[in-house]
């Protein structure tokens, strides 16, 4: 049965446009989401709900029940922002600099939003809860594990998301069974030597040679220990060495992110990285120090949530709509989620022409159109769900 939205989003959508917009001007980062939390709490209040602030002290969780019990079946969305400059020239640019929803995450609050309200409306035919997650730091990829900790999940028999793509066109979304994104960590290597002058580098330790090698001889040599059918990915994005050109420095730091498609691999990932750091810097006399942070490990759709979610979409959407993902080495902590229940996450289409800017960069925007859509299915998937883990128990 679809779900008749039309009428809430003549009524509504413009408000969750100008939401989301509100949102991207203001952006906030993971764990210091407070606007966004009041804004959230009192919308959803409005509307005679009653949301609950995390432990945390950020995040929302509010819970839309039915006038009927029913199983509990889960929607979220992440309400944090990244540490960027906002490149966009657009009235809504933020207004903080360094800070930016260069991922969608505004509009992903927005659409949560808009089927919490739409869901409300139509208690009456509900037969059980939608629990709504609105849930901070995914970036710092600890959120999800502060949901967790607060018991939000406990009894939910599925959860479902939805996550900005602009690689694919609005009105579109994408699912795939199975892993969907890759296992993400954070690695910093440390070196440290001597230091002394550039005239008499064998008298010392270069460490801007060394550390250039680590940079390289790394994702080499993980593309030959680590089965290639693992997408093993090692990018360093921060190099730091001295401060003058013609002095030796005694430390140097590279930071990078280790990604994956495996979970295997991403656990036998620090093993082999130690191995080729001590490789490579031993015959230097440098010593060296790995500080590595496991992020998250692959989103993994289950099969059942994975089903009433497409359904949900083609009904929503319609059937050249939905379309089949392909797996990408993005991480998300909305998989620590699917470590503990059934769920699944799709690709919300998001792209339109001159929007060509990828998730992740500070000229990055949304075609807010998909606002409308992502309500539609969300809105359906939540509905379709309660029916489904009704009959199966």
């Amino acid at each position: 049965m679809r779900l008749d939205l039309e009428g809430f989003l003549a009524a509504h959508g413009d408000e969750l446009v100008e939401v989301r917009r509100h949102l991207h001007a203001r952006p906030e980062l993971g764990d210091a989401e407070h606007e966004t939390t009041a804004l959230v709490s009192r919308r959803l209040a409005a509307a005679g709900l009653e949301p609950t602030v995390l432990s945390s002290g950020t995040g929302v969780v509010c819970d839309v029940a039915g006038a009927r019990d029913g199983p509990v079946v889960a929607l979220r969305a992440d309400i944090d922002a990244l540490p960027l400059h906002d490149l966009k020239d657009v009235p809504y640019r933020s207004v903080r600099p360094g800070i930016c929803h260069a991922c969608g995450h505004d509009v992903h609050t927005a659409i949560l939003l808009g089927a919490a309200l739409a869901l409300a409306e139509r208690r009456a035919d509900l037969r059980g809860t939608v629990r709504c997650v609105f849930q901070p730091a995914e970036e710092l990829t600890s959120g999800a594990l502060d949901v967790l900790a607060d018991g939000v999940l406990d009894g939910v028999s599925a959860v479902f998301a939805l996550h900005c793509d602009p690689r694919l066109e609005t009105g579109r979304l994408a699912v795939r069974v199975g892993p969907i994104t890759g296992a993400a960590s954070a690695v910093e290597v440390v070196l440290h030597g001597p230091g002394g002058h550039t005239a008499r580098p064998h008298l010392t330790a270069d460490l801007v040679y060394v550390v250039a090698r680590v940079v390289t001889d790394l994702p080499a040599g993980l593309s030959r220990l680590a089965d290639p059918r693992a997408g093993i990915s090692l990018v360093f994005g921060m190099v730091s060495a001295g401060t003058a050109g013609n002095v030796i420095p005694g430390t140097a730091v590279a930071r990078g992110t280790l990604r994956t498609l495996d979970r295997e691999a991403w656990d036998e990932a620090p093993k082999l990285i130690e191995r080729l750091l001590e490789a490579s810097v031993s015959p230097f006399g440098v010593s060296w120090e790995l500080n590595y942070r496991r992020g998250t490990p692959p989103v993994v759709n289950e099969a059942g949530a994975t089903a009433v979610l497409t359904q949900a979409a083609v009904t929503a959407l319609g059937t050249g709509q939905v379309v089949e993902a392909s797996q990408s080495l993005g991480g998300e902590d909305f998989a620590w989620y699917l470590e503990q229940i059934p769920g699944c996450m799709a690709r919300l289409g998001v792209g339109r022409s001159g929007l060509d800017a990828d998730l992740h960069s500070g000229a990055f925007d949304a075609d807010e159109g998909s606002i409308a859509v992502g309500v539609r299915a969300l809105a359906q998937t939540a509905v379709d769900a309660l029916r489904r883990y009704r009959a199966t128990g």
